[in-house]
């Protein structure tokens, strides 16, 4: 007998090809869709990306839930802590989008660093002209302070390194890595440019606030790659005004779409991408194929790869 599976958000083709293949597909891109399938079926698993939410109350929705899935590797959206009391297996795919997420990190410091964005726009306005104003510099020779040394934050290093740049890193312990180990302050106090790739949690929340924020360089870079809520944004606002720092990049905020954070996206000295660092065509690939695999695995009584199950300890 085949599961039933419901989709929060859309997959690649060829993920979705997979499901058709092996499970019922129910679609839940919006909340009546979502009441319709749980009201007709049975809900074996429920398969997210970043935005569709996987709490108590689908859960509770779906009393025969085997597993539930984020194509991606942060679970913010999924409440893992229920799944696990029920004993519901929690899916993701780690480590698959470091390569990714490490390229639009540099690039993002690249464009702050050489100021490119600014020479960009001016070039399309017809002023060649800027070339005679322009203020910018480089990445070689530069101290790059990586915060969260995970599988993200080891490639960052790499190519900061490749740049020629020195780097140092703070986390949650000292690993075997020819990079120098700095506490958090010191990290912040010698780099050139900080890069994030902290998970979000009580301990990371708002992590770089006033206090981080004064204690860096004048003229220092920050890059954010990771999570919003890792910076106080209101405290980075003042410290972008004041030229305490001298620019801003990011990849994710604390309200997507910005709302509060839009004098952030507005400022002159910042850089923001739209949640767009993963969605390159060969990660989004990768990603929705490895999670999707692993979930058909659980559903036909085959055996997922264990380090895709995010909760597998604490399941045994």
């Amino acid at each position: 007998m085949r599961k039933n599976v419901l989709l929060l958000e859309t997959v690649a083709e060829e993920a979705l090809t997979v499901l058709q293949n092996n499970v019922n597909i129910f679609t839940g891109y919006d909340e009546a869709s979502v009441t319709a399938a749980l009201n007709n079926e049975n809900i074996h698993a429920v398969i997210t990306r970043g935005k569709g939410l996987i709490n108590r109350p689908l859960m509770d929705a779906c009393p025969h839930l085997e597993v539930v899935a984020r194509c991606g590797v942060g679970l913010d959206n999924v409440d893992v802590a229920e799944a696990t009391a029920r004993k519901i297996m929690v899916i993701n795919a780690p480590g698959s989008n470091a390569a990714t997420m490490a390229e639009h990190t540099l690039s993002l410091m690249l464009m702050l660093m050489r100021n490119m964005y600014g020479s960009v726009f001016q070039v399309k306005q017809g002023n060649w002209n800027w070339r005679n104003q322009y203020a910018g510099d480089e990445l070689n020779g530069k101290t790059l302070g990586v915060l969260g040394m995970g599988n993200i934050g080891k490639r960052v290093a790499r190519l900061g390194e490749a740049f020629g740049m020195n780097v140092l890193y703070w986390g949650k312990s000292v690993q075997d890595l020819p990079y120098k180990y700095m506490d958090l302050e010191d990290v912040l106090r010698f780099s050139d440019v900080v890069s994030l790739h902290l998970p979000l949690n009580n301990e990371t929340d708002n992590i770089m606030g006033e206090k981080q924020l004064g204690i860096m360089k004048t003229g220092a870079l920050l890059i954010n790659t990771a999570r919003g809520a890792l910076i106080d944004h209101a405290a980075l606002l003042q410290a972008l005004n004041a030229g305490t720092i001298a620019g801003f990049a990011a990849d994710v905020l604390p309200d997507e779409p910005p709302l509060q954070s839009m004098d952030i996206v507005r400022h002159p000295r910042s850089i923001i991408t739209p949640h767009s660092a993963s969605l390159t065509a060969a990660t989004y690939r990768q990603i929705c194929l490895l999670t999707i695999n692993n979930v058909v695995a659980v559903l036909t009584g085959k055996t997922p790869e264990p380090g895709s199950v995010y909760n597998r300890e604490a399941l045994q």
